[in-house]
């Protein structure tokens, strides 16, 4: 038993189930012996100004519902802390008899928590920081998959066979269909689109993922090919795809934005795309477009992800409790069929700063559509029974009032 305090923050784009982390952390806090539990708002921003609450205070039903609300609940950012910063919020932590940090996020919260273990450790300070994995990307090296992941990827896949449905029923008027979402240099959202698809004629036909940059001349060939298949195309486009030169798609004038980790904010890659088969191939096109409802539906919401996402939490508190830090939660796949996860924890040097891209075998020799083995490991993610069940009569033989058939 640690004893002493424990502050928790919420860093990054919120998920459907980051308070699910949020709230394992809390209640494991409080069974392991700390005194009191204080949350940053706001993430390092908040700390930065002396901004916490006391989380410890809220009733065990009030807790229970933050776990299901969607959202960062105690408000995040994505405050870069300079060295200066960090020192000085380790003092404060040691007059205040905080020993442990834990911070929930993605790659860049990673690399916040490894610098403040180490400067700890260099100050000479009984202070453990820990990282508990959170990104809708997916894109944490180490873990075989981050909270945020699976909920994400249940809503784009509903929500591909969704938009896919108002295309089919209108082929005529908008045969091509653009559905962008997000993930930064990794297509693992894009991807999840296809765990829906059943035949080669569902949608979505394309999927365009960061790991494999399109010419706009192939870009119009895919998109020729299967309107002449099918008579209609749903293309799903991660937001930052780029062409063979590495010029991103999206609009121009936003290439110069960046967020306070130097990672570019590009707008405006379905519209390009639409744009470009209008005026190149003369169809007709629109663009579907998510946003941040993608990553914060509790609607569809995987249950297998809200319950990892507070294992997280609860497995964090251990860490810390055992005087372990700079380190990270990790989830280890143990089994596919029936699907069975636990936690572990790895070293934050060999994940800060780092990625996890799409692997070859989960992409076919084309690199526009999922193989079985992705789906394998997605799936599961999903958690139980997460497709509604459509049928499709399009099919049927048409006939002829004015010649009846035979019965």
């Amino acid at each position: 038993m640690r004893g002493g305090n424990l502050v928790v923050g919420q860093a990054g784009g919120a998920t459907a189930v980051i308070n699910s982390s949020l709230v394992g952390v809390v209640e494991s806090a409080l069974a392991a012996g700390y005194r009191a539990v204080y949350g940053m708002r706001r993430g390092a921003e908040g700390a930065l100004q002396d901004d916490y609450v006391d989380l410890s205070s809220l009733a065990p039903e009030r807790l229970e519902a933050v776990a299901t609300t969607p959202g960062a609940a105690l408000a995040s950012s994505r405050r870069m802390v300079s060295d200066e910063e960090i020192e000085a919020l380790l003092t404060s932590y040691s007059d205040n008899d905080v020993t442990a940090m834990v911070y929930i996020g993605g790659n860049d919260s990673a690399d916040t928590v490894h610098r403040v273990a180490r400067m700890a450790i260099d100050l000479g300070l009984d202070i453990s920081a820990i990282a508990v994995p959170k990104t809708i990307d997916n894109d944490l090296p180490v873990t075989d998959h981050s909270p945020g992941y699976g909920s994400i990827a249940r809503y784009v896949a509903v929500a591909t066979m969704d938009s896919a449905k108002d295309t089919e029923s209108m082929p005529t008027m908008y045969p091509v269909k653009f559905i962008e979402v997000m993930g930064r240099d990794a297509g693992w959202v894009a991807a999840a689109s296809a765990l829906g698809k059943q035949r080669p004629a569902d949608a979505p036909h394309l999927i365009y993922v960061p790991e494999r940059p399109v010419s706009r001349t192939q870009l119009l060939d895919d998109v020729r090919r299967v309107y002449e298949e099918f008579g209609y195309v749903v293309a799903v486009v991660t937001e930052t795809m780029r062409d063979e030169h590495g010029h991103p798609f999206a609009d121009p004038s936003s290439s110069g934005d960046r967020d306070a980790f130097g990672h570019p904010l590009l707008r405006g890659t379905a519209q390009a795309m639409v744009e470009l088969v209008q005026s190149e191939l003369g169809l007709r096109a629109r663009f579907d477009k998510p946003g941040s409802l993608q990553r914060m539906s509790t609607a569809f919401s995987s249950r297998v992800d809200v319950e990892e996402a507070r294992e997280a939490g609860r497995a964090a508190v251990q860490l810390a409790s055992a005087d372990e830090t700079d380190r990270m939660v990790t989830l280890v796949r143990e089994a596919d069929q029936p699907y069975r996860c636990s936690t572990s924890s790895a070293p934050l040097a060999a994940i800060a700063n780092r990625q996890s891209l799409l692997p070859d075998e989960f992409l076919d020799r084309t690199g526009r559509m999922t193989t079985e083995s992705f789906r394998r490991y997605a799936l599961p993610l999903l958690g139980p029974d997460p497709f509604p069940r459509y049928e499709r009569i399009g099919d049927l033989p048409s006939i002829s009032l004015s010649h009846p058939h035979s019965t």
